[in-house]
């Protein structure tokens, strides 16, 4: 069976809820502290394509409008989002060829939801 991933930061609420309610129903996922060991721009890329780019992205964070970044630039989105990891969303989990964004921390489940 494929293990589920989270993209995970331990200092984030909702990423903890996520990663709570996940072994609440029996979910032990591997866990990337993305923070500390970020993502490859490939890695990235594979992630991106479940989401709209605004969804993916922190837009709000000052990094983003410091560097000048453009939602109509996904390459350099995804570039700076390897060297700035905290420019992603989060908690992001994997499963299967799907990702969804945990947020509300509940809607991680329906990754699961069909099994």
């Amino acid at each position: 069976m494929e293990t589920p991933i989270i993209y995970h930061n331990p200092r984030c609420s909702k990423s903890r809820q996520a990663l709570d309610i996940l072994r609440q129903h029996g979910i032990e996922p591997v866990i990337v502290e993305y923070l500390k060991s970020p993502p490859d721009i490939e890695t990235l890329k594979t992630l991106s394509e479940h989401f709209l780019l605004q969804e993916f992205v922190r837009v709000n964070e000052p990094e983003f409008k410091e560097l000048g970044l453009s939602l109509d630039d996904k390459d350099r989105i995804l570039k700076e989002i390897s060297k700035e990891p905290k420019l992603l969303q989060r908690p992001i989990v994997a499963y299967k060829g799907k990702a969804i964004i945990g947020r509300p921390p509940e809607k991680v489940m329906e990754l699961f939801d069909k099994e």
